[in-house]
C-alpha cells in the first residue's frame, strides 16, 4: 500500500495542512507592530503551502473516506492544532468553555465516523 493511498496519510496531511494554516491566520498576532499588508503577504506565503498539503490530503483520502468525515477530520484536527498554538505561541490559556466546546464538537465527530467504529 502506497502512503498515498492509505487511511494514514490523508491524516497526517491534514495535520501539517492545520499547523501552516494556524500560523498563517494567526501566527501575525505576535507582531501586531507590523503592517497589515506585509502580514498578508507573509500569511499568503504561509497558506500556499497549507494548500500544498491540504490538495493531496482531500484528493487522497477521498478513496477511503466520505468528503464529510474528511471535513470533520479537518475540522477536529484543527481544533487540536489551534489549542496547542494558543496555549503554546500566543500564551493563551484554554478555559474550561472552550475544552467543553471542543468536546462537543469531538462528540459529534464520533456520531460522523460511528459506523466506521463499529
Amino acid at each position: 500500500m502506497s502512503f498515498s493511498s492509505s487511511a494514514i496519510a490523508p491524516v497526517f496531511l491534514l495535520l501539517l495542512s492545520n499547523v501552516f494554516m494556524t500560523f498563517a491566520w494567526y501566527g501575525h498576532l505576535k507582531f501586531k507592530e507590523s503592517p497589515l499588508l506585509a502580514v498578508i503577504l507573509v500569511s499568503w506565503g504561509i497558506a500556499f503551502f497549507e494548500y500544498c498539503l491540504a490538495v493531496p490530503a482531500n484528493r487522497w483520502g477521498s478513496a477511503t473516506y466520505s468528503v464529510v468525515e474528511l471535513k470533520t477530520m479537518q475540522e477536529v484536527i484543527t481544533l487540536v492544532v489551534f489549542g496547542v498554538f494558543s496555549t503554546f505561541y500566543l500564551k493563551q490559556a484554554l478555559t474550561l468553555n472552550h475544552l467543553i466546546g471542543f468536546a462537543l464538537i469531538a462528540a459529534g465527530a464520533f456520531f460522523i465516523f460511528k459506523d466506521r467504529l463499529a
